[in-house]
Protein backbone atom coordinates (compact mmCIF):
# COMPACT_ATOMS: atom_id res chain seq x y z
CA UNK A 1 0.00 0.00 0.00
CA UNK A 2 1.50 3.56 -0.60
CA UNK A 3 3.48 3.20 -3.55
CA UNK A 4 0.82 3.29 -6.56
CA UNK A 5 -0.79 6.36 -4.74
CA UNK A 6 2.46 8.34 -4.18
CA UNK A 7 3.53 7.50 -7.95
CA UNK A 8 -0.04 9.03 -8.90
CA UNK A 9 0.56 12.17 -6.56
CA UNK A 10 4.07 12.44 -8.40
CA UNK A 11 2.40 11.81 -11.59
CA UNK A 12 -0.21 15.22 -11.19
CA UNK A 13 2.44 17.22 -9.70
CA UNK A 14 4.67 16.70 -12.95
CA UNK A 15 1.99 16.98 -15.20
CA UNK A 16 0.92 19.92 -13.33
CA UNK A 17 4.47 21.77 -13.30
CA UNK A 18 6.16 20.12 -15.46
CA UNK A 19 9.62 17.95 -14.35
CA UNK A 20 10.29 18.07 -10.34
CA UNK A 21 13.91 18.19 -9.01
CA UNK A 22 14.97 14.44 -7.22
CA UNK A 23 14.21 16.11 -4.03
CA UNK A 24 10.87 17.05 -4.30
CA UNK A 25 10.28 13.52 -5.78
CA UNK A 26 11.67 11.68 -3.18
CA UNK A 27 9.56 14.29 -1.19
CA UNK A 28 7.04 13.00 -1.67
CA UNK A 29 7.95 9.21 -2.56
CA UNK A 30 9.31 9.05 1.39
CA UNK A 31 7.22 11.64 3.61
CA UNK A 32 3.86 11.58 1.91
CA UNK A 33 1.69 12.08 5.21
CA UNK A 34 -0.39 9.04 3.89
CA UNK A 35 1.04 7.68 0.68
CA UNK A 36 4.94 8.08 1.38
CA UNK A 37 7.44 5.05 2.20
CA UNK A 38 7.69 6.50 5.92
CA UNK A 39 3.84 6.58 6.51
CA UNK A 40 2.48 3.62 4.74
CA UNK A 41 5.03 1.27 5.29
CA UNK A 42 4.02 -1.05 8.77
CA UNK A 43 7.81 -2.57 9.00
CA UNK A 44 10.34 -0.74 7.71
CA UNK A 45 13.52 -2.68 9.23
CA UNK A 46 14.40 -5.81 10.47
CA UNK A 47 14.26 -9.70 9.31
CA UNK A 48 10.71 -8.27 7.67
CA UNK A 49 11.45 -4.95 6.70
CA UNK A 50 13.52 -3.88 3.85
CA UNK A 51 16.92 -2.73 5.72
CA UNK A 52 18.65 -3.30 9.35
CA UNK A 53 19.39 -1.10 11.69
CA UNK A 54 21.77 -1.45 14.74
CA UNK A 55 18.33 -1.33 16.77
CA UNK A 56 17.33 -4.30 14.90
CA UNK A 57 20.23 -6.10 16.41
CA UNK A 58 18.37 -6.01 19.34
CA UNK A 59 18.72 -3.38 22.86
CA UNK A 60 22.43 -3.96 23.03
CA UNK A 61 22.84 -0.72 21.02
CA UNK A 62 20.42 1.21 23.20
CA UNK A 63 22.25 0.09 26.65
CA UNK A 64 25.29 1.39 24.68
CA UNK A 65 23.98 4.52 23.71
CA UNK A 66 22.75 5.21 27.46
CA UNK A 67 26.16 5.48 28.81
CA UNK A 68 27.15 7.86 27.14
CA UNK A 69 24.01 10.17 27.21
CA UNK A 70 24.26 9.19 31.06
CA UNK A 71 27.85 10.11 31.16
CA UNK A 72 26.94 13.32 28.85
CA UNK A 73 24.03 14.23 31.72
CA UNK A 74 27.22 14.20 34.30
CA UNK A 75 28.55 16.89 32.76
CA UNK A 76 25.58 18.98 32.53
CA UNK A 77 24.74 18.51 36.05
CA UNK A 78 28.33 19.29 37.45
CA UNK A 79 28.72 22.96 38.83
CA UNK A 80 31.88 24.68 37.39
CA UNK A 81 32.68 27.74 35.41
CA UNK A 82 30.29 30.13 34.07
CA UNK A 83 27.68 27.58 32.91
CA UNK A 84 25.13 26.85 35.75
CA UNK A 85 24.02 22.75 36.31
CA UNK A 86 21.02 21.67 33.92
CA UNK A 87 18.02 20.86 36.54
CA UNK A 88 16.46 18.38 34.23
CA UNK A 89 18.18 16.63 30.99
CA UNK A 90 16.42 17.01 27.08
CA UNK A 91 17.06 13.63 25.39
CA UNK A 92 15.93 14.60 22.03
CA UNK A 93 15.75 11.46 19.25
CA UNK A 94 15.37 12.78 16.10
CA UNK A 95 13.62 10.42 13.19
CA UNK A 96 12.40 8.03 16.17
CA UNK A 97 9.99 5.99 14.11
CA UNK A 98 7.82 4.10 16.49
CA UNK A 99 10.56 4.92 19.78
CA UNK A 100 12.01 1.37 20.19
CA UNK A 101 15.54 2.97 20.37
CA UNK A 102 14.76 5.28 22.95
CA UNK A 103 13.31 2.53 24.70
CA UNK A 104 15.55 0.71 25.01
CA UNK A 105 18.10 3.34 26.06
CA UNK A 106 15.60 4.05 28.98
CA UNK A 107 15.34 0.53 29.85
CA UNK A 108 18.87 0.46 30.16
CA UNK A 109 18.64 4.00 32.13
CA UNK A 110 16.90 1.81 34.38
CA UNK A 111 18.91 -0.90 34.85
CA UNK A 112 22.52 1.74 35.32
CA UNK A 113 21.95 4.79 36.26
CA UNK A 114 17.89 5.29 37.81
CA UNK A 115 19.21 9.08 39.18
CA UNK A 116 20.01 9.74 35.01
CA UNK A 117 16.52 8.18 34.17
CA UNK A 118 14.67 10.33 36.31
CA UNK A 119 16.19 13.47 35.08
CA UNK A 120 15.08 12.92 31.31
CA UNK A 121 12.47 14.65 29.66
CA UNK A 122 12.34 12.67 25.90
CA UNK A 123 11.21 13.90 23.43
CA UNK A 124 10.89 12.27 19.82
CA UNK A 125 10.79 13.84 16.57
CA UNK A 126 9.20 11.76 13.68
CA UNK A 127 7.68 12.61 10.41
CA UNK A 128 5.35 9.78 10.56
CA UNK A 129 1.79 10.67 12.32
CA UNK A 130 1.15 7.02 12.15
CA UNK A 131 4.78 6.05 14.01
CA UNK A 132 4.09 8.94 16.64
CA UNK A 133 0.83 7.28 17.43
CA UNK A 134 2.42 3.95 18.37
CA UNK A 135 5.10 5.96 20.93
CA UNK A 136 3.34 5.55 23.88
CA UNK A 137 2.37 1.70 23.72
CA UNK A 138 5.99 1.58 22.73
CA UNK A 139 7.49 3.21 25.87
CA UNK A 140 5.18 1.15 27.97
CA UNK A 141 6.72 1.67 31.46
CA UNK A 142 8.54 4.90 30.85
CA UNK A 143 5.27 6.54 28.79
CA UNK A 144 5.76 9.29 31.80
CA UNK A 145 8.87 10.63 30.58
CA UNK A 146 7.83 11.56 27.46
CA UNK A 147 7.51 15.20 27.25
CA UNK A 148 6.96 15.93 23.57
CA UNK A 149 5.90 13.48 20.55
CA UNK A 150 6.34 16.06 17.19
CA UNK A 151 7.30 16.56 13.73
CA UNK A 152 9.73 19.23 14.63
CA UNK A 153 12.42 19.88 17.12
CA UNK A 154 11.79 21.09 20.45
CA UNK A 155 13.00 24.63 20.35
CA UNK A 156 15.35 24.65 23.42
CA UNK A 157 16.93 21.41 24.12
CA UNK A 158 19.22 21.56 27.00
CA UNK A 159 20.98 17.66 27.20
CA UNK A 160 21.34 15.55 23.86
CA UNK A 161 19.53 15.18 20.31
CA UNK A 162 20.48 12.08 18.62
CA UNK A 163 19.31 10.58 15.32
CA UNK A 164 20.19 6.83 14.05
CA UNK A 165 20.35 7.36 10.39
CA UNK A 166 18.51 10.44 9.98
CA UNK A 167 20.48 12.34 7.17
CA UNK A 168 20.78 9.44 4.76
CA UNK A 169 16.93 9.41 3.94
CA UNK A 170 16.58 13.17 3.74
CA UNK A 171 15.73 14.68 -0.49
CA UNK A 172 18.64 15.14 -2.41
CA UNK A 173 19.18 17.55 -5.26
CA UNK A 174 20.89 14.91 -8.20
CA UNK A 175 23.53 16.70 -10.49
CA UNK A 176 25.70 15.65 -13.00
CA UNK A 177 28.85 17.61 -15.04
CA UNK A 178 28.19 18.07 -18.17
CA UNK A 179 30.44 19.94 -20.67
CA UNK A 180 28.80 23.14 -20.20
CA UNK A 181 29.18 23.65 -16.38
CA UNK A 182 26.94 21.83 -13.93
CA UNK A 183 23.36 20.35 -14.35
CA UNK A 184 20.86 19.38 -12.42
CA UNK A 185 18.77 15.94 -12.77
CA UNK A 186 15.03 16.50 -13.13
CA UNK A 187 12.23 13.55 -13.22
CA UNK A 188 9.91 13.97 -15.86
CA UNK A 189 7.07 11.47 -17.00
CA UNK A 190 8.08 9.42 -20.07
CA UNK A 191 5.51 9.72 -23.20
CA UNK A 192 2.74 7.60 -22.61
CA UNK A 193 3.06 3.65 -23.42
CA UNK A 194 0.52 0.61 -22.80
CA UNK A 195 1.76 0.67 -18.85
CA UNK A 196 -1.63 1.74 -17.05
CA UNK A 197 0.65 2.97 -14.25
CA UNK A 198 3.30 6.10 -14.87
CA UNK A 199 6.65 5.59 -15.80
CA UNK A 200 9.30 8.22 -14.22
CA UNK A 201 11.98 9.54 -16.54
CA UNK A 202 15.26 11.67 -16.11
CA UNK A 203 16.26 14.97 -17.94
CA UNK A 204 19.18 17.03 -17.12
CA UNK A 205 18.39 21.14 -16.79
CA UNK A 206 19.71 24.07 -15.12
CA UNK A 207 19.75 23.89 -11.42
CA UNK A 208 16.80 24.55 -9.70
CA UNK A 209 18.47 26.79 -6.60
CA UNK A 210 22.47 28.59 -6.93
CA UNK A 211 22.48 27.10 -3.40
CA UNK A 212 23.47 23.53 -5.04
CA UNK A 213 26.43 25.41 -7.30
CA UNK A 214 27.58 27.77 -4.39
CA UNK A 215 27.98 24.78 -2.52
CA UNK A 216 30.04 22.52 -4.31
CA UNK A 217 32.35 25.52 -4.92
CA UNK A 218 33.08 25.73 -0.83
CA UNK A 219 34.33 22.12 -1.17
CA UNK A 220 36.52 22.53 -4.40
CA UNK A 221 34.21 20.31 -6.26
CA UNK A 222 34.04 20.28 -10.12
CA UNK A 223 32.01 17.80 -11.56
CA UNK A 224 33.77 15.90 -14.33
CA UNK A 225 31.43 15.56 -18.07
CA UNK A 226 29.13 12.61 -17.00
CA UNK A 227 29.79 12.56 -13.18
CA UNK A 228 26.66 12.43 -11.38
CA UNK A 229 26.67 12.96 -7.02
CA UNK A 230 24.07 14.35 -4.59
CA UNK A 231 24.14 17.85 -2.99
CA UNK A 232 21.74 17.18 0.71
CA UNK A 233 20.48 20.99 1.58
CA UNK A 234 17.95 19.09 3.13
CA UNK A 235 20.46 17.57 5.74
CA UNK A 236 22.44 21.07 6.17
CA UNK A 237 18.84 22.67 6.88
CA UNK A 238 18.00 19.84 9.21
CA UNK A 239 21.50 20.51 10.73
CA UNK A 240 20.96 24.56 11.22
CA UNK A 241 17.92 23.97 12.79
CA UNK A 242 19.50 20.64 15.46
CA UNK A 243 22.24 23.52 16.56
CA UNK A 244 19.64 26.81 16.75
CA UNK A 245 17.60 24.07 19.01
CA UNK A 246 20.92 22.94 20.77
CA UNK A 247 21.14 25.57 23.56
CA UNK A 248 23.53 23.50 25.79
CA UNK A 249 24.52 19.73 25.65
CA UNK A 250 25.71 17.53 22.31
CA UNK A 251 24.64 16.28 18.75
CA UNK A 252 25.69 12.92 18.37
CA UNK A 253 24.80 11.45 14.95
CA UNK A 254 24.95 8.62 13.87
CA UNK A 255 24.69 7.56 9.33
CA UNK A 256 26.98 6.38 6.75
CA UNK A 257 28.76 8.66 4.61
CA UNK A 258 32.11 10.11 3.52
CA UNK A 259 34.56 13.06 4.05
CA UNK A 260 33.45 15.16 0.58
CA UNK A 261 36.95 14.49 -0.95
CA UNK A 262 36.10 10.78 -1.40
CA UNK A 263 31.61 10.82 -1.93
CA UNK A 264 32.56 13.64 -5.06
CA UNK A 265 35.20 11.59 -6.58
CA UNK A 266 35.65 9.89 -9.82
CA UNK A 267 35.47 6.96 -7.47
CA UNK A 268 31.67 7.77 -6.58
CA UNK A 269 31.06 9.06 -10.30
CA UNK A 270 27.77 7.55 -10.55
CA UNK A 271 26.65 8.96 -7.30
CA UNK A 272 25.18 7.12 -4.25
CA UNK A 273 21.92 7.25 -5.00
CA UNK A 274 19.85 4.04 -4.67
CA UNK A 275 16.77 2.20 -3.47
CA UNK A 276 16.52 -0.23 -1.16
CA UNK A 277 13.72 -3.09 -0.95
CA UNK A 278 13.52 -6.19 0.91
CA UNK A 279 17.13 -6.18 1.90
CA UNK A 280 18.58 -5.35 -1.25
CA UNK A 281 20.41 -2.25 -2.46
CA UNK A 282 19.12 -1.83 -6.12
CA UNK A 283 19.99 -1.72 -9.24
CA UNK A 284 20.27 -5.60 -8.94
CA UNK A 285 19.10 -5.83 -12.95
CA UNK A 286 21.44 -3.17 -14.53
CA UNK A 287 18.90 -0.24 -14.23
CA UNK A 288 21.03 3.33 -13.71
CA UNK A 289 18.18 4.93 -11.43
CA UNK A 290 16.06 2.02 -10.01
CA UNK A 291 15.07 4.87 -7.73
CA UNK A 292 12.70 6.05 -9.79
CA UNK A 293 10.46 2.63 -9.85
CA UNK A 294 7.43 2.41 -7.23
CA UNK A 295 7.94 5.33 -5.42
CA UNK A 296 6.41 4.82 -2.05
CA UNK A 297 7.15 1.04 -1.96
CA UNK A 298 11.00 1.37 -1.15
CA UNK A 299 13.40 3.26 0.53
CA UNK A 300 15.56 6.02 -1.65
CA UNK A 301 18.80 6.79 0.31
CA UNK A 302 22.12 8.62 -0.63
CA UNK A 303 25.40 8.99 1.37
CA UNK A 304 26.41 11.73 3.58
CA UNK A 305 28.78 14.44 2.66
CA UNK A 306 30.85 14.28 6.50
CA UNK A 307 32.73 17.37 5.30
CA UNK A 308 29.57 19.71 5.09
CA UNK A 309 28.30 18.41 8.18
CA UNK A 310 30.94 19.59 10.18
CA UNK A 311 31.44 22.39 8.52
CA UNK A 312 27.81 23.43 9.31
CA UNK A 313 27.72 22.53 12.96
CA UNK A 314 30.79 24.36 13.93
CA UNK A 315 29.74 27.29 11.76
CA UNK A 316 26.73 27.33 14.25
CA UNK A 317 28.48 27.29 17.66
CA UNK A 318 28.53 23.71 18.06
CA UNK A 319 32.07 22.14 18.07
CA UNK A 320 33.19 18.58 16.70
CA UNK A 321 34.59 16.36 19.70
CA UNK A 322 34.70 13.39 17.62
CA UNK A 323 34.23 11.57 13.92
CA UNK A 324 35.06 7.71 14.34
CA UNK A 325 33.53 4.51 12.78
CA UNK A 326 30.68 2.65 15.11
CA UNK A 327 33.00 -0.11 15.64
CA UNK A 328 35.25 2.49 18.14
CA UNK A 329 32.52 3.92 19.99
CA UNK A 330 30.90 1.62 20.51
CA UNK A 331 33.54 -0.78 21.76
CA UNK A 332 35.18 2.04 24.06
CA UNK A 333 31.42 1.99 25.49
CA UNK A 334 31.43 -1.51 26.13
CA UNK A 335 34.83 -1.37 28.02
CA UNK A 336 37.06 -4.09 28.28
CA UNK A 337 38.25 -6.75 30.57
CA UNK A 338 41.86 -7.66 31.62
CA UNK A 339 42.64 -9.88 28.57
CA UNK A 340 40.92 -7.11 26.28
CA UNK A 341 37.62 -8.48 25.61
CA UNK A 342 34.44 -6.26 25.69
CA UNK A 343 32.97 -6.26 29.41
CA UNK A 344 29.06 -7.47 28.67
CA UNK A 345 27.07 -10.33 29.72
CA UNK A 346 28.44 -13.50 29.40
CA UNK A 347 25.50 -14.78 27.07
CA UNK A 348 26.22 -15.81 23.34
CA UNK A 349 23.58 -13.55 22.45
CA UNK A 350 24.56 -10.88 23.50
CA UNK A 351 28.28 -11.57 22.49
CA UNK A 352 27.00 -12.11 19.17
CA UNK A 353 24.80 -8.99 18.92
CA UNK A 354 27.75 -7.01 19.98
CA UNK A 355 29.53 -8.62 16.99
CA UNK A 356 27.06 -7.50 14.64
CA UNK A 357 27.28 -4.01 15.71
CA UNK A 358 31.05 -3.54 15.37
CA UNK A 359 32.15 -6.05 12.67
CA UNK A 360 34.36 -4.08 10.52
CA UNK A 361 32.88 -4.58 6.74
CA UNK A 362 29.27 -4.39 8.08
CA UNK A 363 27.26 -1.98 10.43
CA UNK A 364 30.71 -1.42 12.26
CA UNK A 365 32.61 0.33 9.62
CA UNK A 366 30.03 1.67 8.06
CA UNK A 367 28.13 3.50 10.27
CA UNK A 368 30.09 6.98 11.54
CA UNK A 369 29.23 8.64 14.59
CA UNK A 370 30.05 12.30 14.97
CA UNK A 371 29.72 14.10 18.40
CA UNK A 372 29.28 17.89 18.73
CA UNK A 373 29.02 20.02 21.86
CA UNK A 374 27.77 23.17 22.50
CA UNK A 375 28.62 25.26 25.42
CA UNK A 376 30.57 22.24 27.01
CA UNK A 377 33.90 22.79 26.63
CA UNK A 378 36.13 19.67 25.66
CA UNK A 379 34.99 16.70 28.20
CA UNK A 380 36.26 13.35 28.19
CA UNK A 381 33.85 11.36 26.53
CA UNK A 382 34.11 7.65 26.74
CA UNK A 383 32.37 6.71 23.56
CA UNK A 384 35.89 8.75 22.29
CA UNK A 385 38.44 7.68 24.15
CA UNK A 386 39.49 4.57 21.79
CA UNK A 387 41.21 4.30 18.53
CA UNK A 388 39.30 7.31 16.59
CA UNK A 389 39.16 5.49 13.18
CA UNK A 390 37.17 6.42 10.75
CA UNK A 391 37.60 3.89 7.50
Amino acid sequence: MGGSEAAAAIAHRIRDRGPITVAEFMSIALYHPEHGYYASRSKRTGRFGDFHTSVDAGPLFGRLLARQFAEMWQVLAAPGGDMPPEPGFDLVEAAAADGQLARDVLDAAADESPAFLDAIRLHLVEASPAARARHRDTLGSHAACLTSSSARLPDAVHGVIYANELLDALPVHAVIGTPSGLAERYVALAPEGHSEAPVFVEQAGPPSNPAIGRHLASLGVTLETGQRAEVNLSALAWLTRACSSLHRGFLVLIDYGYQAGQLYSPAHGTGTLAAVAQHVTLPSGGRATPWLDDPGSRDITSHVDLTSVRHVAEALGCEALGLLDQTYFLMALAGQDADGAPRLPADMKTRQTFKTLVLPGGLGSTMKVMVFGRQVGRPRLTGLTGASRLT
